[in-house]
């Protein structure tokens, strides 16, 4: 069974876009190199990371952060996990400003992190990219979108490519020139000359998106 580790070498990846696509390269000497790397390096709980996914959804950054501060207050634990979220039941939470359907996801990934649904980092290590998306999208309140970002941000998997990611298809669109966001199907046949370094070649994306459009409001992510 193979194993998959955290992180994969950005030096490597960036030398592999620049060889595979010419239009890219160009934005890669512009941009220049990304570190992310030191995030792939933290340690971090897949259990309590789905239920802060779930509490940020659809909320400003400061707006999420403070239910999030709220919670941990509640429950007495800086971990969201089975047994800190049972010490405060659904009024509790409501009191702390999580709404009724993501009180109800909150629930639902604290039973199936019980259970062992919900694999451990150890686990994840074992797991390809669609098992863990599968396993991980059948919590309720949990979309391919938010997997996919800890793929890319926790676990640092190399190939991973959101081809529903707003701000992904407005970089592919300025990297090719194009005159609209191209369809996730398109982006994805796009993406195949990338591999196995999509993931680098999605957060360039980004960066093209943002970078192409200094004066204009970050390009937004999409949502599950």
């Amino acid at each position: 069974m193979p194993r998959y580790r955290r992180g994969f070498d950005l030096e490597l990846a960036a030398m592999h876009l620049r060889r595979r696509d010419r239009k890219l390269a160009r934005w890669i000497d512009r941009i220049g190199p990304l570190d992310v790397g030191e995030r792939w390096r933290r340690r971090f709980d897949p259990t309590d990371a789905l239920a802060r996914a779930i509490l940020y959804q659809q909320l400003s950054g400061k707006a999420a952060a403070t239910i999030v501060g709220r919670v941990e207050a509640a429950i007495g634990a800086s971990k969201l996990h089975a047994d800190t979220l049972a010490r405060i039941d659904d009024a509790g939470l409501r009191a702390c400003g999580v709404s009724g359907n993501k009180t109800l996801a909150l629930r639902d990934l604290a039973a199936r992190s019980a259970t062992g649904e919900v694999p451990t980092t150890a686990e994840m290590a074992r797991l390809t990219e669609d098992q863990i998306i599968e396993r991980l999208t059948a919590v309720r309140g949990i979309g391919r979108w938010t997997v996919e970002m800890m793929l890319m941000f926790q676990l640092g998997r190399p190939d991973v490519l959101p081809v529903d990611d707003l701000g992904v298809r407005k970089g592919a669109q300025l990297l090719d020139k194009l005159e609209e966001m191209p369809r996730p199907k398109v982006l994805a046949g796009r993406g195949e000359a990338w591999g196995p370094y999509r993931t680098l070649a999605a957060l360039y994306l980004w960066r093209i998106a943002d970078f192409a459009a200094p004066d204009k409001a970050p390009v937004k992510r999409s949502q599950d």
